[in-house]
């Protein structure tokens, strides 16, 4: 049902209720190319408006130059800085289906001219693996996603396209199931030990074990030269919008995304907030890994196993010898082993982002690498949650610097989550603390010179929380955001009142982080309201209007 975008003073008033929920190259034969199109793609790119323009600014970045993508209209890191701070949204996860199709493709480009008008950058997508070659090694679909780069392009928007290495299904936020491509689950039925394992033996099916990385591991190749093969694919397909139209480039380097271990799943109950979470370092590989880093540091009895007194996956730092205030986490052996376990997720991260700069290389297209925002437990001693996820940040050592000097080294924008999450909104027995965690984050970024950009966790439609990222994008004593992306687009975001919100913190971010306060009277905050044409009513509207 075609939808039209018309001036109005009147909004639905539905009232506000956010979620409490987090959160190689050879194509298939089968496939129909599409028909030369570069030049053209080009030259539309170039006489494309105005709106959300590319500020080119040089830099060089791990020995290559890399080009400022994400449209600045000012300097971040200036205290009071007003740098205008550009907004993507991210798209549903099952934009594309299991059998390889856009869905609901007329409603999706009905919300991309909401948001277009809305004043938003672009938009944010999962490519996944599990869906672009489940057909077998090498045999990549691409097809659905050249249909939406297309239609991003016809509406002026730009498209931030995230490699997901990982499983959909069994996280935070998870509303829909894609695993891992089949050939490859099949493989790790023939070696379960290429994906993460924990102390009991529990595998965990959403990525593939960095113990293996260099490793022939799948049908002969590594991991790495896998995801490696999977990329200059996707160069070759889409080489006429990088730069343009795909300004960004999300890779994926663990679950959901992130670069860290799968400390905290939630499927089948394993783990619920806010727990600890487990150090997933027990397969084969990751042992054989901590042997050698044993022997090579004289303690060879420190590489039989893991920590024995970590504790389970609910469990609190105090009631664990590992974590508890004067715990095993701060003697020598915890320095060791946790030294060792997120020094082998940094070379992981290292790994994946040198192939991806390399493929990458003079597209135009801005590489970013995600980090997680796990705030609970951050108020104790051992930050416990942190620890098991990969991040060594304790009371005595930071763990987000070595983080930045890797995205930094590799010229890649540290995107971190959370932005939306204020400390008296967290329950007391959990020692959160979002908003230092955020201050960290951004304290690390500034001195290791790497560009910052944020996502929100859960989903929000409130003003508090539009509030709270405004105060987390503003340049303060250490640096602003680059881009900011907002989760997620759906039905809910274009009811009235929530529509309402976001419009203001569009117009807001765009402002440089000023709060944009409407009169009193002005009950739409923006003359843009999305509606069917004349006769249909604006309940279906709105769900016809979300992708």
């Amino acid at each position: 049902m075609a939808l039209t975008l018309r001036s109005s003073t009147s909004f639905m008033t539905n009232p506000i209720d956010p979620s409490k929920s987090h959160k190689a190259s050879d194509e298939s034969p089968s496939l129909l190319p599409l028909s030369p199109r570069k030049p053209a793609c080009r030259l539309r790119a170039a006489k494309a408006s105005n709106h959300g323009m590319i500020e080119r600014a040089p830099a060089v970045h791990g020995g290559w130059k890399a080009e400022q993508l994400h449209g600045l209209s000012g300097v971040h890191g200036v205290p009071g800085g007003t740098a205008r701070v550009p907004v993507y949204v991210m798209l549903p996860l099952d934009t594309v289906s299991p059998e390889g199709r856009l869905q609901r493709a007329r409603a999706l480009n009905a919300s991309l001219m909401a948001l277009r008008s809305a004043g938003v950058e672009g938009v944010m997508v999962d490519v996944w693996w599990g869906l672009v070659e489940k057909d077998g090694p090498l045999r990549y679909n691409w097809e659905p996603y050249l249909e939406l780069a297309q239609m991003v392009e016809r509406n002026g928007l730009k498209l931030q396209m995230v490699m997901s290495f990982h499983q959909c299904g069994g996280n935070v936020g998870d509303s829909c199931s894609v695993p891992l491509p089949p050939w490859v689950l099949e493989e790790t039925r023939r070696d379960p030990d290429i994906v993460y394992t924990d102390r009991s033996g529990r595998r965990n099916p959403e990525y593939i074990s960095l113990g293996c990385d260099t490793l022939p591991v799948l049908m002969g190749r590594t991991p790495i030269q896998v995801y490696s093969d999977y990329m200059r694919s996707f160069k070759d397909r889409f080489n006429c919008y990088l730069g343009h139209v795909i300004v960004e480039i999300q890779v994926g380097m663990g679950p959901c995304g992130e670069l860290r271990y799968p400390s905290y799943p939630e499927s089948n109950g394993t783990w619920r907030f806010p727990g600890i979470g487990e150090f997933q370092c027990y397969d084969k590989y990751m042992k054989a890994s901590l042997q050698a880093a044993a022997v090579a540091a004289g303690h060879e009895e420190w590489g039989k196993d893991g920590p024995h007194d970590a504790g389970h996956y609910n469990q609190f730092p105090e009631d664990t010898g590992f974590f508890r205030r004067e715990g095993t986490w701060n003697t020598d052996y915890g320095k060791f082993f946790l030294e060792w376990y997120s020094g082998t997720l940094l070379e992981h991260g290292d790994r994946v982002l040198a192939a991806a700069e390399a493929i990458f290389r003079g597209t135009g297209a801005k590489l970013s690498g995600k980090v997680a925002g796990i705030h609970w437990h951050y108020r104790t001693r051992s930050h416990a949650a942190e620890l098991t996820a990969g991040y060594y940040n304790t009371r005595f050592h930071d763990g987000y610097l070595p983080v930045a000097k890797l995205m930094a080294t590799r010229g890649v924008v540290l995107n971190f989550t959370c932005m939306e999450m204020r400390d008296e909104q967290q329950p007391g027995h959990a020692n959160c603390s979002p908003e230092l965690i955020v201050r960290q984050v951004k304290q690390a970024a500034k001195a290791a010179g790497a560009e910052l950009a944020g996502e929100n966790a859960l989903e929000r439609y409130d003003e508090k929380a539009y509030s709270q990222v405004l105060a987390t994008s503003r340049a303060d004593d250490s640096i602003g955001l680059s881009a900011f992306t907002y989760l997620r687009m759906n039905k809910r975001l274009f009811e009235g009142e929530n529509w309402r919100h976001f419009v203001s913190f569009v117009k807001s971010m765009s402002e440089g982080g000023r709060k944009v306060v409407p009169h009193k009277s002005d009950c739409s905050h923006s003359d843009l309201y999305v509606g069917h044409i004349t006769g249909c009513k604006s309940s279906k509207m709105a769900e016809a209007s979300a992708a």
